[in-house]
């Protein structure tokens, strides 16, 4: 069974590395089978949270008020990570956003990866799920609290401890072992003339004095931007 190795899970705003944000980063580094060290660190993506996601998560938009900017967070995730391969449960979901979060920053982040799920559909395709959530209660692995990155990254260790148990062997190892973890991130475009406009046109008429440039703004950034401002104050004409 692997003994050294980073378990790794993220809370964010939605499903696109892309236009989406990193809000938690939760990890558990292992040496020798043993847990040497946490990582658990609110971020804050600089965007509203939806109510969807808070009713996933728990996270609120005050919770994350205080948190890091992705730039540091993702700096600090990559020397803690540094030497290890990573583990997680559907890991190249949460892997696409760290790997696009160092493109922004220009850091290196080429790893392999252990993915739990990958293993749980191989070996489990008689379950009617693979979620992390029914797995635990399948296997009877205590939860303090479902879609919080710090205890999806614990659940997640003790989920491939059993799964080695049950299912690990000569043969199998090499499910088991880490693989390269394949992730290419897209282009981001620059924001556009037209969204400019837009945007300044929306914070001048509500009144808001946002706390970034606007010419700075990705295409889809600006775009999360303009949707939620149109969502909370209206076009306001």
């Amino acid at each position: 069974m692997l003994k050294d190795y980073v378990i790794v899970d993220l809370e964010t705003t939605g499903l696109s590395p892309e236009s989406d944000r990193v809000i938690e980063i939760g990890a558990i580094k292992f040496e020798k089978g043993e847990k040497v060290q946490v990582y658990n660190t609110f971020v804050n993506p600089g965007i509203p949270i939806s109510r969807k996601i808070t009713e996933i998560t728990g996270i609120t938009d005050e919770m994350v008020q205080e948190g890091k900017d992705i730039s540091c967070a993702i700096g600090e995730f990559v020397k803690f990570a540094e030497g290890f391969p990573l583990m997680g449960h559907n890991l190249p979901f949460d892997f696409g956003f760290l790997k696009t979060a160092a493109d922004r920053e220009k850091l290196s982040l080429e790893k392999q990866g252990v993915d739990t799920l990958a293993i749980a559909r191989k070996y489990l395709a008689e379950l009617e799920s693979r979620r992390l959530d029914f797995l635990c209660s399948h296997f009877g692995i205590a939860e303090d609290r479902h879609h919080r990155a710090w205890n999806d990254a614990r659940v997640t260790g003790e989920l491939y401890q059993i799964l080695w148990e049950k299912f690990g062997n000569p043969e199998t190892v090499e499910d088991f072992l880490p693989k390269p973890i394949r992730f290419s991130v897209k282009k981001e475009s620059p924001i556009t003339p037209r969204q400019v406009s837009f945007l300044n046109s929306l914070l001048e008429r509500h009144g808001i004095r946002p706390d970034y440039e606007v010419t700075s703004l990705t295409k889809s950034q600006a775009s999360k931007k303009i949707d939620a401002i149109i969502s909370q104050y209206g076009r306001g004409y």
